[in-house]
């Protein structure tokens, strides 16, 4: 049998407003040694501000906060000396040179790693000696990563860090956080990036008007919306008839920005009616895929917003 990992943070009925608005009401949850935990939310969910309680920036109205088995009401300096912050916008003097920014960050620590290593982990020994101005954006996201990094830290948050980068450039960050998973580091993910939230994470969090809705496996909460299977096709111009007619046999039918999207409970049966509904209309079913669930769908269907919104 396999032993259960240790709980590295445990945050209980953590309350924040700011004024007559409630930003985090009553938030609770628990993220394991080793794991990718990850908060999603649509903007106002208050994501940030527990995030900045987490990490020590803001203090909570109220709450507990249990972290590397201590219990304390606000994040300790001690703490944060076990703590790694991604910087979501680094900022970092454009003339110092990469291996510069990692040395001054590593004397804000007690036990900071050495430069080589951080450059190594992070992919950038061969950029050690160039100006942060040279670099690409991708390079520079992975220099906050290498900075969040410095105290080779065993709790990570990693707030939106692909926000703005080629599909080439997010991958190759996802398998510097996959290799920190596996080094047993414990990483705090937001994202606004669906299939990010799904190849990483191990645990999610819905959050929504400053509580959680919903959490679980990205597996389990699919599963836990339904057994349909959903059918999408472009549809940017249907008539009102051909609209009014497509469905029924129990299907929900939505529209989102030129897509039909079915939810078929029987999918041979839907199948069936959607081959002779578009024949009848003339309607080419062009770009057809049919799929389960997946946590953007839960999302949509919790929110009524899509992650990107």
């Amino acid at each position: 049998m396999n032993k259960p990992r240790e709980v590295l943070l445990r945050v209980t009925d953590l309350k924040k407003s700011y004024g007559s608005v409630q930003a985090v009401q009553g938030v609770s949850f628990q993220a394991h040694r080793g794991s990718v935990f990850t908060i999603l939310g649509p903007n106002g969910a208050g994501k940030t501000t527990t995030l900045e309680i987490l990490e020590g920036i803001r203090v909570a109205d109220s709450g507990r906060i249990e972290l590397f088995g201590q219990t304390a009401r606000r994040v300790t300096e001690q703490m944060k000396q076990r703590m790694g912050v991604l910087l979501q916008d680094g900022n970092f003097e454009p003339y110092l040179k990469v291996q510069e920014v990692l040395k001054l960050f590593s004397s804000f620590f007690h036990n900071a790693v050495s430069v080589d290593e951080v450059l190594e982990r992070v992919a950038l020994k061969d950029k050690a000696g160039a100006l942060v101005s040279t670099l690409s954006g991708g390079q520079k996201q992975r220099l906050a990563v290498g900075v969040a990094l410095v105290n080779d830290p065993e709790l990570v948050f990693l707030d939106e860090p692909t926000t703005g980068l080629d599909p080439q450039a997010r991958r190759n960050l996802w398998s510097i956080f996959q290799e920190l998973q596996e080094a047993d580091k414990t990483l705090i993910l937001t994202t606004h990036y669906m299939e990010e939230a799904e190849e990483l994470s191990n645990h999610v969090c819905i959050m929504d008007h400053g509580a959680i809705i919903a959490e679980g496996s990205p597996e389990e909460l699919a599963r836990g919306l339904a057994q349909d299977s959903i059918i999408e096709f472009d549809a940017p111009q249907l008539d009102a008839q051909a609209t009014s007619a497509l469905g029924g046999d129990g299907m929900a039918v939505e529209y989102d920005d030129g897509t039909a999207v079915l939810h078929a409970p029987e999918l041979t049966k839907a199948m069936a009616g959607l081959l002779s509904w578009a024949e009848e209309y003339d309607v080419p079913l062009t770009n057809l895929t049919v799929r389960q669930p997946n946590l953007e769908d839960v999302f949509l269907s919790l929110t009524g917003r899509r992650l990107r919104e």
